[in-house]
């Protein structure tokens, strides 16, 4: 069978078990919708935290930017490690012990303010549709290539599923939905890497075969007529090529990977969907079971993507550069009906050539005609008409986006269609398992936090039940509108949602729990100062000025808008502890409250 039909199996049948999952676990109280009765098991928790907590940044995006950053893509994967770690250590098992199941409910119980609790509502608001806008442009990537339908048309179905099992679910729904698309994800993401480790290196394992040497297979498919290592092989072609070596980076400087790792992993510390997740168990020390389980699960994947980004740097170098258009690959054609790679004839050759620099800036869009048909060049290539840049006059005529390596792997390596499928089938599970969770933290924030708590303290459990899920359908609508028209590549918009909670959460959360004197005027105006802060610098890079702008030079210190969240992290500390220092200590009530997190004890 051929790659759309098992796509619409595997797919399809993956649709209908997370369906039927939602139908069977219906949220019927607001315990249900917001924490699952705090009746999950800590290794279904851990695997429905880490289906959220990879999404499709981890899934999609962060192998791609790997693939092409080199060791500088290692950021990403040691700034979410790293932070999970940090946040089932340092903040969780607190968290859980506290007993409220949302941050804005933290925010406002533990800083004795509904102000407070209104700004960490925004906080939580702002910072989840950040986030969703990178899960839902995943959707539309993975349904314009396998499907065959406009990105817009995938994310509209992806709408509609999120909006099905969240709405109708709550978060039991969403956690054992999330159990079975842990599930699908991995299998989906491990299967290719496994075999495509055996076909290079001989080795079962990506882990140790991406730092393996070429088996006799490897050497053939490569066309190399020498062994060797892998990644030596793969530095060599880069360096050929003009690039830098693959494993020495260097593209970005030392300060601005420093700054976005660091904002990444404090930013996770602040997820407030990843936090809510430890209030789902039955006790303190299922919490922390859960949290353990779920790094377990986590690491299977995280520590596989830099296997994936090397295989598919290689083979994708190897099938491209230097080949004739007219004999290009079926999987360069595939993708190139979806606006996601193209190539431009620079100097009449009809011969495809890979360099340094992208031929493309910004989004890629080809010449049509009257019938909606792609007008072809001299060689039957696509004719691009989106604006070129100064970018333009370098040697390079391919454009490749990252965000599709993770799933064009397979076909560049001429796996089976049936791999295929299951990869696009991963894909989909990895963000709207995360898309589900973040649209929870805006219904909760909404219906519990602001309808419940400040505006109609006696609304009935039924009436809150229906704001909740109003609210989550309002949100599927506008996180559709960002999946369309999204600003940047799925990892770029989760960092920005990572440097956002890093600059607004994280401060008020650390505070709040390791120092009994943080006021709520401290709160509040660390929150309001850190979030506007990076708010704006990334509105300012991203959104008002063009591409040519947004460079190292034009940045603070060099720090790119990925990275600001830790510049907004240090701001939002020090207003809160010179607010702090200026204002009236909290009541000897809070006081107590916060000791007793940590130590049994009353502060006399």
């Amino acid at each position: 069978m051929d790659i759309l039909t098992w796509t619409w199996i595997i797919v399809g049948a993956s649709f209908a078990l997370y369906i039927g999952i939602a139908i069977w676990a219906k949220a019927k109280t607001t315990g249900d919708f917001y924490v699952a009765a705090k009746q999950i098991h800590p290794v279904l928790n851990g695997m429905a935290t880490g289906a959220d907590w990879m999404s499709a940044a981890s899934f999609i995006s962060m192998a791609g930017l790997i693939s092409f950053m080199g060791r500088d893509g290692s950021m990403y994967l040691m700034g979410w490690t790293g932070g999970y770690v940090l946040l089932a250590m340092l903040l969780a098992p607190y968290l859980r012990k506290y007993g409220k199941y949302t941050v804005p409910m933290f925010v406002g119980e533990r800083y004795y303010s509904q102000t407070a609790r209104v700004v960490a509502l925004i906080c939580a608001i702002f910072v989840s549709f950040t986030y969703v806008a990178g899960q839902m442009r995943g959707v539309g990537i993975v349904f314009s290539r396998f499907l065959e339908v406009p990105i817009n048309t995938g994310v509209i179905i992806g709408m509609c599923i999120v909006f099905f099992y969240a709405v109708l679910g709550g978060m039991k729904g969403i956690t054992y939905t999330q159990v079975a698309q842990y599930c699908v994800l991995i299998v989906a993401y491990m299967i290719p890497a496994i075999f495509i480790s055996i076909m290079l290196t001989g080795n079962p394992i990506p882990q140790l075969g991406y730092g393996s040497s070429l088996s006799e297979n490897g050497m053939r498919l490569l066309g190399a007529p020498e062994g060797g290592y892998l990644l030596d092989k793969l530095n060599g072609i880069q360096k050929d090529l003009g690039f830098s070596a693959y494993t020495s980076g260097g593209a970005k400087s030392t300060i601005d990977v420093f700054m976005i790792t660091f904002a990444l992993m404090v930013g996770t510390a602040g997820l407030p969907h990843i936090i809510i997740r430890f209030f789902t168990t039955p006790t303190i020390r299922g919490a922390r079971a859960s949290a353990g389980w779920a790094l377990l699960f986590i690491a299977l994947l995280y520590t596989t993507a830099p296997a994936v980004a090397s295989f598919a740097r290689l083979n994708l170098m190897q099938t491209l550069n230097n080949k004739q258009y007219s004999e290009a690959p079926s999987w360069f054609k595939n993708w190139e009906k979806t606006s996601l790679v193209a190539w431009k004839d620079k100097n009449g050759d009809g011969i495809m050539q890979l360099a340094k620099g992208n031929a493309f800036d910004g989004k890629i869009a080809f010449q049509k005609d009257e019938a909606g048909k792609f007008v072809k060049g001299e060689h039957g290539e696509n004719i691009v008409t989106t604006k070129q840049t100064p970018i333009e006059k370098s040697k390079n005529e391919l454009y490749i986006d990252n965000d599709i390596i993770v799933l064009a792997n397979p076909e560049i390596a001429k796996l089976p269609n049936w791999v295929v499928a299951l990869v696009a089938a991963g894909g989909l599970a990895a963000a709207l398992s995360t898309a589900a969770g973040l649209l929870l933290v805006i219904a909760s924030a909404i219906s519990h936090d602001l309808m419940k708590s400040i505006v109609k303290p006696d609304m009935s459990e039924k009436g809150e039940l229906i704001w909740a899920r109003s609210a989550a359908g309002v949100a599927v609508v506008i996180a559709g509108y960002f999946g369309i028209n999204p600003p940047g590549f799925v990892a770029q918009v989760v960092a920005f949602a990572f440097g956002l909670a890093a600059s607004s959460f994280f401060p008020v959360i650390i505070m709040g729990i390791f120092w009994r004197k943080a006021t709520k005027e401290a709160a509040i105006a660390g929150m309001f100062s850190g979030m506007a802060f990076t708010a704006a610098y990334i509105i300012y890079f991203k959104f008002m000025n063009p591409p040519a702008f947004n460079v190292a030079a034009n940045w603070l210190w060099g720090i790119s808008p990925e990275g600001i969240g830790t510049i907004g992290m240090v701001i939002n500390f020090a207003v809160m502890m010179i607010v702090s220092k200026m204002t009236k200590e909290p009541p000897i009530e809070v006081q107590n409250m916060v000791a007793s997190l940590r130590y049994p004890r009353e502060i006399k």
